[in-house]
């Protein structure tokens, strides 16, 4: 994966295809191949004539690890993104994020909505709002000495996948701890950026998409049915919806 420097961080990340541009940010403690090649994101999005570009996270892949939570804000990880942007010389474009990744791409958005053509959160509802992301128990588990020592049901489910993709537990234990921001109802309101909210039914995570696509001016919902927050990711109603709402767009 080719890289760049934000302000001292490397950031890697994947570009293929040709077309209009979407860049596609991946969740904690995954990254943009767990996420988006390897559900067949990249390939579903490239074999309609789009341009597809993942980054890494910061703290995650093969981008910079950070220990100071701090440098792990929603806003902060938004610039991350914003700057790829600008590596990449593009000035606008549509943006799909998947939990974290959706928090990403609405910060970035409400930053700098000249340059997201269309967003769409996957894995997020109204706790973008209610919700200040994943609970900060999934720090301790992922600090705990071993996975055998990890009680909590939730924590354990990350822990298993952060050990299962090689992650820095330190850095992710670091992000969990900095990236728990949330937007008022008012900053939601103010993305009117053509928006949809793609939400699993069987989701405990996310919170209702209906109740954030309310709050959007130009927000509709897409329901995944039977899918909780990690089988989503690469479901085909998913997939479909995605791109039709895409292919809807001007």
């Amino acid at each position: 994966m080719p890289s760049f420097r934000n302000n001292g961080v490397e950031i890697a990340f994947l570009d293929q295809g040709e077309g209009a541009p979407i860049v596609l940010v991946h969740g904690f403690a995954s990254t943009a191949v767990v996420n988006w090649v390897n559900p067949g994101w990249v390939s579903t999005l490239t074999s309609v004539g789009r341009r597809v570009i993942a980054l890494d996270n910061r703290g995650h892949g093969a981008s910079s690890k950070l220990y100071d939570p701090g440098a792990y804000h929603s806003a902060v990880m938004a610039e991350d993104v914003r700057a790829l942007l600008d590596h990449l010389q593009i000035a606008r474009t549509d943006v799909m994020g998947y939990s974290m990744g959706a928090r990403i791409a609405a910060f970035l958005t409400l930053a700098h909505p000249q340059r997201v053509r269309s967003i769409i959160f996957g894995g997020l509802g109204i706790n973008l709002v209610e919700g200040a992301g994943l609970p900060e128990s999934i720090a301790d588990a992922l600090e705990a000495p071993s996975l055998a020592q990890v009680r909590d049901e939730q924590g354990r489910a990350f822990r298993a996948f952060a050990d299962q993709t090689r992650s820095d537990l330190r850095a992710l234990a670091a992000c969990i701890r900095g990236s728990r921001q949330v937007l008022t109802r008012a900053q939601v309101a103010k993305i009117a950026t053509p928006a949809l909210v793609a939400v699993g039914s069987k989701d405990v995570i996310a919170g209702s998409a209906q109740a954030l696509a309310d709050l959007l001016p130009a927000g509709r919902v897409l329901d995944i049915p039977g899918r909780d927050h990690m089988l989503a990711v690469g479901d085909r109603v998913f997939k479909d919806g995605v791109l039709a709402f895409l292919a809807a767009r001007p």
